[in-house]
C-alpha cells in the first residue's frame, strides 16, 4: 500500500500539525518560564550534593530520550497521536467522515452546475439570434444604402452604411463573447462529467474503505503502531489512514476547484446583459484568466484541449454526463492507486 508523494502531506502540513506547533510553542515558552522562576532555588540545589545527583539524572535521561532514536520516534509518533486527538475535538479530521461530507458537497454541486448549464444554453441560443439578427440587420441595411446610391441618395447611403457598419463591429464582439461562451459551456460539462464520476468512485471507496480502516484499526492499537514504527517494520494502520487523507485532500481540492469554476461562471454570466446587447469586460478577464492558469485537478489533461477546440456545443448540449456514468461503473476506481 503506497501514497503518491505528491499527494503527502507532512504532519506540519495538516490541521493536527498547526495544533502541534501552537502547543509545542506554548510547551516551549511555560518550560522558560518555570525555568526562569526557579532557576535561584535549582542553584540552590545544585549545593547539595544528592540534590546535583538526582538533577544529574534528570538531565542524562531527557539527554537519553533526544538521542535515543527509538525513543524519539515514539515520542513522536504519540505526539502525533495527542495531537490528532486534541484537533478532533474542534474540527473535523476523520477522513472518512471527511470523504462522506465532500460527496455531500459533490452532489450538491452537481444539482447546482447543472443549472448552470441550462442557463448558459439558453443564454447562448439568446445569443445566437441576436447575432443572427445582426446580420439580417446588416443585409437590409446595406442593401438600402446600395438603392440610395443608385438613387444618388448621399445622406441616406452614408446612414444605412454606417448602421451596418455599427452592427458589424457589434457582431464581432458578440462573436467573441460566443466564442468564450462555448469554452465556458464545453468546461461546465466536462466538469460535470468528472464530477459524476468522481462522486461514484469516493462513494465506492468510502462504503469499502470505512469497513477495512475498523478492521484494522481493532487489531492494531496505536501503541502497537508506535512499536511497528520504532521496530522499522511498514505499520499497516498508520499506512491505511494516510492513504485514506491523501484521498481527502486530492478529492477537497477538487470539491475547491469545482466551487471555484462555478463562482467565476455564475459571475461570468451575470455581467451578461443579452437584451441590451452588453457585457462587462470584467467577465471576459476573469474566464481569460482562469484558461491562463495551470494544470486543473477537474480536468487534467483536458484542460488546454477545451479551451482550443471550437467543438459542437449544441450537440454536447444533450443529456451530459450519462454515458459517462456507464463507463465509469466499467472502469477501475481512480484512488485504488493510493491503497495498493
Amino acid at each position: 500500500m503506497s501514497v503518491p508523494a505528491e499527494n503527502f502531506k507532512s504532519f506540519w502540513k495538516r490541521p493536527e500539525g498547526v495544533t502541534g506547533l501552537v502547543v509545542l510553542i506554548l510547551v516551549l515558552l511555560g518550560g522558560g518560564y518555570l525555568l526562569l522562576t526557579f532557576l535561584p532555588f535549582l542553584i540552590a540545589l545544585t549545593q547539595n550534593i544528592l540534590a546535583l545527583s538526582l538533577m544529574l539524572l534528570v538531565l542524562a535521561a531527557v539527554t537519553y530520550l533526544v538521542f535515543d532514536t527509538k525513543m524519539r520516534i515514539f515520542v513522536w509518533y504519540m505526539y502525533q497521536n495527542l495531537m490528532r486527538w486534541l484537533t478532533g475535538l474542534f474540527i473535523q479530521i476523520d477522513p472518512i467522515k471527511m470523504l462522506q461530507n465532500y460527496v455531500a458537497d459533490l452532489r450538491e454541486n452537481l444539482k447546482k452546475m447543472n443549472r448552470q448549464i441550462n442557463k448558459l444554453r439558453g443564454q447562448m441560443h439568446l445569443l445566437q439570434e441576436q447575432i443572427h439578427k445582426n446580420n439580417k440587420a446588416i443585409a437590409s441595411n446595406l442593401n438600402l444604402a446600395n438603392e440610395a446610391k443608385e438613387k444618388n441618395e448621399r445622406s441616406a447611403m452614408i446612414l444605412k452604411s454606417r448602421k451596418a457598419g455599427r452592427l458589424k463591429d457589434s457582431n464581432l464582439k458578440l462573436e467573441d463573447l460566443y466564442g468564450k461562451m462555448e469554452v465556458l459551456y464545453r468546461v461546465l460539462v466536462k466538469m460535470y462529467e468528472n464530477s459524476e464520476i468522481l462522486v461514484e468512485d469516493v462513494s465506492d471507496q468510502v462504503h469499502v474503505k470505512e469497513q477495512e480502516r475498523a478492521a484494522i484499526h481493532a487489531g492494531h492499537s496505536a501503541m502497537q503502531s508506535a512499536m511497528n514504527m520504532i521496530s522499522g517494520n511498514t505499520d499497516k494502520r498508520v499506512v491505511f489512514d494516510r492513504a485514506l487523507e491523501a484521498v481527502a485532500d486530492d478529492v477537497a481540492g477538487k470539491v475547491g476547484e469545482m466551487e471555484q469554476f462555478m463562482e467565476l461562471s455564475d459571475n461570468f454570466m451575470s455581467s451578461i446583459d443579452l437584451q441590451n446587447g452588453v457585457f462587462e469586460e470584467r467577465g471576459l478577464e476573469l474566464l481569460e484568466k482562469w484558461e491562463k492558469q495551470g494544470d486543473s485537478l477537474l480536468l487534467g489533461e483536458d484542460k488546454q484541449n477545451l479551451i482550443d477546440s471550437p467543438g459542437d456545443p449544441e450537440a454536447e448540449l444533450r443529456q451530459p454526463a450519462k454515458h459517462k456514468r456507464k463507463e465509469a461503473r466499467k472502469s477501475s476506481n481512480q484512488y485504488d492507486i493510493f491503497f495498493d
